[in-house]
């Protein structure tokens, strides 16, 4: 198993496991690699290096007292890194916990506004003006970013 990191052309870093290189070539090269924050498929792989065991033949370290060098090129901050999880989980949340009416966002909402259907939580796609008519209304919305990743299991 191959862990890569990796880079969209938006900066956002994440990391792609592979069964090879060959294997990541291979995806790469038929754009099935897309950054889980905003699907971009221009991916860079970006340095890193393995864990090396530097153990001697009698186990005792030669270069560090834990027996491998630990070796990192990210040029994320682990805030921002953290942040884009957090946001990840946080709109997972979201899908997992509402029902997609997909275009008849504004209509479900109306009807459920309106006394005409029950009451559920549901998310779906409304144009700016639409929810700034259903804000208008007095009805409740959030826009939200639904990112590519945010549907799938990240690997």
């Amino acid at each position: 198993m191959k862990v890569l990191n990796l880079q969209c052309a938006h900066q956002h870093e994440f990391e792609g496991w592979f069964g090879s290189e060959e294997d990541f070539v291979s995806q790469l090269d038929r754009g099935l690699v897309t950054c889980p924050l905003c699907g971009d498929a221009q991916i860079a792989k970006k340095l890193s290096a393995p864990r090396l065991n530097l153990r001697t033949a009698r186990g005792e370290d030669s270069a560090t007292s834990s027996g491998a060098v630990a070796l990192s090129n990210h040029s994320a901050s682990p805030e921002l890194v953290a942040l884009q999880a957090r946001m990840l989980q946080a709109l997972r949340e979201v899908v997992a916990s509402t029902e997609d009416v997909g275009e008849r966002f504004a209509a479900e909402a109306r009807a459920m506004h309106h006394g005409e259907k029950e009451h559920r939580q549901i998310r779906g796609q409304a144009s700016a003006q639409e929810a700034l008519e259903l804000i208008e209304e007095g009805i409740e919305v959030m826009p939200l970013p639904m990112l590519p990743g945010v549907k799938e299991t990240l690997q």
